[in-house]
């Protein structure tokens, strides 16, 4: 049953993900078609001032606007999901570029301002192409430019010859500017975006740390990482010479409590425990779940006598608890076994030293601290 839902479960989630992809494309083409429709505009205006023939406008605005309805559709139909690059930057990049060549043909006349639109195209596709999909792009718009220019014999210009020519020049290109100013923050954005992203992400990892580290049941370092904190501080005091100290400490009677209160009392009894352990050690010190009831703490810079009395410590808080919030009868107490760390032991060693003294503090009677 669990696999049959989560097969279902991962269709779906890559059906809303492939829909979340489509909106934040959107608003790409939309812009696209807007600034085709404008430069559309320009050309009819250009047309009335006497400059262009008509159709140039009209084919042009159709060219580009029918080549960004035929992105948006492939967007819209999923299509494009299925590459890398789902915004197909470098196919739309060439589209764009080959309208604005052949729009330069078409009307030399006013040829430049197409040349500075192929700025805007090769700029804007830069943000989000490879640098070697940048170069094939650059190579296809400078070889058109140089067929053009070079093997051709068309007056490509710029008309300044009237008030109006020179006034629609200055639209032509303060609208470029405006469209190179909307590629910075687009730019922009998208930094922004990866920076957060990022952000995301560390924060993502620093949790699966986290959890990596820490005992499900008790919130305290498991089995794995408290021996890690142990290597780490027994060399520390080795090189140093600073003393170190551990302590094993065991819940008494804990299985009894299993078995009198159930499990769920025993699993809240451990949780408990290690709270009040976490609240009555300092910040340098290491505490996590040895395995079962047992736990190891790891006293950096404490030699035997004084690592002695911080558990003994622990021991009274523990013993004198009120512990009948968990359960009617509930009683806790703790016996510890300390050892100090030596010069050039293992930490198995210190283990066995330490577990030795905690047998000795269970057949002593229990509710005891030996080292």
């Amino acid at each position: 049953m669990a696999q049959a839902l989560s097969d279902i479960s991962v269709p779906a989630q890559a059906s809303k993900d492939a829909v979340k992809r489509a909106r934040r494309r959107r608003p790409t083409y939309v812009a696209q078609s807007v600034s085709y429709v404008l430069d559309a505009a320009i050309l009819w205006l250009y047309h009335l001032a006497g400059t262009t023939d008509g159709w140039i406008g009209v084919g042009y605005g159709a060219a580009g606007v029918g080549w960004t309805g035929l992105m948006l559709a492939a967007s819209e139909l999923h299509f494009t999901d299925r590459f890398r690059d789902h915004y197909l930057t470098v196919p739309q990049s060439f589209g764009s570029i080959a309208i604005q060549l052949t729009a330069i043909y078409l009307a030399p006349e006013v040829g430049f301002y197409f040349v500075s639109v192929l700025f805007i195209v090769l700029g804007f596709g830069a943000l989000r192409m490879s640098a070697k999909q940048t170069g094939a792009v650059w190579t296809f718009a400078a070889v058109g430019l140089t067929v053009l220019f070079v093997c051709t014999d068309r007056p490509i210009a710029m008309p300044m010859g009237t008030p109006a020519e020179r006034q629609l020049a200055l639209l032509c290109f303060v609208t470029a500017l405006g469209r190179c100013a909307f590629t910075g923050l687009y730019g922009s954005s998208l930094r922004e975006m990866l920076y957060k992203r990022g952000n995301q992400l560390k924060e993502a990892h620093a949790r699966i740390e986290e959890l990596a580290q820490v005992d499900e049941l008790t919130g305290v370092l498991n089995r794995r990482y408290v021996m890690r904190a142990l290597n780490e501080e027994m060399l520390r005091a080795q090189r140093s010479g600073s003393p170190c100290s551990v302590a094993i400490v065991d819940l008494d009677f804990f299985k009894r409590i299993n078995d009198r209160h159930g499990h769920p009392v025993g699993d809240e009894v451990l949780r408990s425990f290690a709270i009040c352990v976490a609240a009555n050690i300092r910040a340098v010190d290491k505490l996590g779940r040895y395995g079962g009831e047992e736990f190891l703490l790891v006293l950096p810079g404490a030699p035997q006598d004084e690592a002695v009395q911080v558990v003994d410590r622990i021991r009274r808080i523990v013993a004198e608890m009120n512990w009948d919030a968990l359960g009617e009868g509930v009683a806790v107490t703790m016996s510890a076994g300390v050892a100090q760390v030596r010069r050039d032991k293992a930490p198995d060693e210190i283990l066995s030293r330490a577990d030795l003294a905690l047998y000795r503090a269970k057949n002593a009677g229990r509710n005891r601290v030996c080292s």
